[in-house]
């Protein structure tokens, strides 16, 4: 059982428990969570809910990150990446979530550097996968979101440097 002030996973939002209210409905335990991304939110879950589970320890992380540059890139022509995308965000995999954000970050580089606009569908596609693995990033690192986004993108192109 998590006790307050805990940090979890509740579907794919890292949340932290309120309070805990002991047969609170139906003679059941329930958790009070807030999600980090929200804290004007209050949701109300069984303590036995599957969906709630532990945020990745800070080894696990490392080892993503350390494997990033491992992680292959798409290269599907335009008209078959948006599917690509989405099938990848609605794994939910830090693996497929790493693909998408190395994926659009080097194709916005690309544009960037051959001084064109960055394509709006590589930015989207990377403000979803990020939006699922940056918060939790963010709180195992015991960083600020924005000082976790620019480790992670420091931490691929680190990898690119040395491929």
């Amino acid at each position: 059982m998590y006790k307050i002030g805990d940090y979890v996973i509740y579907l794919k939002d890292v949340c932290k428990i309120f309070d805990i209210k002991e047969k609170y409905m139906n003679d059941t335990d329930y958790y009070i969570l807030v999600p980090i991304n929200d804290e004007s939110l209050k949701l109300s879950v069984p303590i036995t809910n599957e969906a709630i589970r532990n945020l990745l320890s800070l080894n696990e992380v490392n080892n993503i990150l350390d494997n990033m540059q491992n992680i292959e890139i798409l290269t599907d022509d335009d008209k078959l990446l948006e599917n690509e995308y989405k099938k990848l965000i609605a794994s939910g995999s830090y693996e497929d979530l790493i693909k998408v954000i190395k994926t659009t970050y080097l194709r916005n580089k690309k544009r960037l550097d051959n001084k064109r606009k960055i394509s709006d569908k590589d930015k989207n596609y990377m403000e979803m996968a990020e939006k699922y693995i940056i918060p939790e990033f963010s709180v195992v690192l015991e960083m600020s979101i924005n000082e976790t986004e620019e480790y992670v993108i420091n931490r691929l192109c680190e990898g690119m440097d040395h491929a």
